[in-house]
């Protein structure tokens, strides 16, 4: 499915929460986080400023980044696969 995010939207595809603690402890699925790093699949076209022009993301596709626990709109495409969709200002750092 080709999503196409619209304005300063961003679609995010999460990555797995780990499995193991550091220690080698393994977390059951119904303990484990919501992951708060993902990698972005689609930018819309960028924020219109009041003077009407276009101020183009700082993210693009392909970047790892970080963002809330609980930033976005889940979704489901046909396939399966779960996305998040969130604004720009949600994503709190791009991981390097």
């Amino acid at each position: 499915m080709d999503i196409k995010p619209l304005g300063d939207r961003i679609v995010v595809k999460p990555l797995e929460a780990e499995a193991k603690t550091k220690g080698g402890i393994v977390i059951p699925d119904t303990a484990k986080e919501k992951p708060q790093e993902g990698k972005i699949v689609a930018v819309g076209k960028g924020k219109v400023l009041e003077s009407g022009s276009v101020q183009s993301p700082e993210v693009k596709v392909g970047d790892k980044v970080l963002y809330g626990k609980y930033s976005g709109n889940e979704i489901t495409t046909k396939d399966g696969e779960e996305l998040l969709i969130m604004r720009e200002e949600d994503i709190l750092a791009i991981i390097k």
